[in-house]
């Protein structure tokens, strides 16, 4: 992944994390989804496609990776 683009992506968190640092957060690129840890912004970034992070979150919304 192009560094440049993962530092120009406009990164967000779920308006849920409110002021919590201890957050995923995830951008649009050009290749599909980026994510990183909002404590660590210059560290690793994790990309997908835009077809997996669509699955990932279809699958998240059914609460099937529910852990209670």
């Amino acid at each position: 992944m192009d560094r440049l683009a993962l530092r120009r992506a406009t990164w967000r968190k779920s308006s849920r994390s409110k002021a919590s640092s201890n957050c995923v957060e995830v951008a649009g690129l050009r290749s599909g989804v980026g994510i990183r840890d909002s404590k660590s912004p210059a560290g690793p970034t994790l990309t997908v496609t835009a077809a997996a992070w669509a699955a990932f979150v279809n699958v998240a919304k059914a609460g099937e990776h529910d852990l209670g």
